[in-house]
């Protein structure tokens, strides 16, 4: 298993590539998915406590080498959503976070999925980057934004790319956001409008995590995390 619930040493046994637990609506997920591109290091992921619809949570982690490769996503996940775009209204979310570490580079961001029919394979990857430290970058198929749009009260700077299978859009925040209130659907509605992203797609997951590159000595907590599709 590779979520405790906190506080536990991180160098303690929860620190399996894989691991999972559920509370409430939520699923939490340790998802060391890329351990194994790092020269050395650990990473601990922890369950706080679940209030209605808020949870907290909190992942530590340590990772040298592997430049420019990202080593995990430890994140918490609302799967199974298996809705339409055309038929959802509103995905109101809620994300009070902190983070602290030396020599970070590394992102926090939500990973929302799109599937072309119900229980598909994923086809797109919409990520909400809230923090990108230390030179982080998303995927991107000219190095530059393709857009650079204002949602849900924020500037955004827009990139594209493929990875695999998967065409990804990212939107990465003019400058941090630790206490995020917004609709995700106003994400999902400009990619409809801009990008031609068909509303007829469902969406399969939305998550929220941290993927780190490199660092040392880094805690992310969340304090509070809601999400809700309407």
């Amino acid at each position: 298993m590779g979520v405790a619930r906190y506080p536990r040493d991180p160098t303690g046994p929860w620190v399996k590539v894989h691991g999972s637990l559920e509370t409430g609506r939520y699923t939490i997920y340790h998802n060391n998915w890329g351990a194994a591109n790092a020269d050395s290091g650990s990473q601990c992921t922890h369950f706080g406590s679940l209030n209605g619809d808020s949870v907290s949570w909190s992942t530590s982690w340590t990772w040298e080498g592997g430049a420019g490769q990202v080593k995990s996503y430890s994140n918490v996940a609302l799967e199974n959503v298996n809705k339409q775009l055309s038929s959802v209204s509103s995905i109101p979310s809620s994300w009070s976070w902190t983070q602290t570490g030396s020599n970070l580079v590394s992102d926090v961001s939500y990973d929302l999925w799109l599937a072309p029919t119900s229980g598909g394979n994923n086809a797109y990857e919409i990520m909400v980057w809230l923090d990108a430290s230390g030179g982080a970058g998303p995927i991107s198929s000219t190095g530059s934004a393709i857009a650079t749009p204002t949602i849900a009260g924020s500037s955004w700077s827009l990139y594209s790319g493929p990875n695999g299978d998967t065409t990804v859009y990212s939107f990465v925040a003019s400058s941090t956001i630790n206490d995020f209130s917004g609709d995700m659907m106003e994400f999902f509605n400009y990619l409809i409008e801009n990008e031609g992203v068909d509303s007829g797609y469902y969406i399969t997951s939305l998550q929220a995590g941290t993927e780190p590159f490199s660092g040392e000595d880094a805690v992310l907590t969340t304090s509070a995390y809601s999400i809700s599709v309407q």
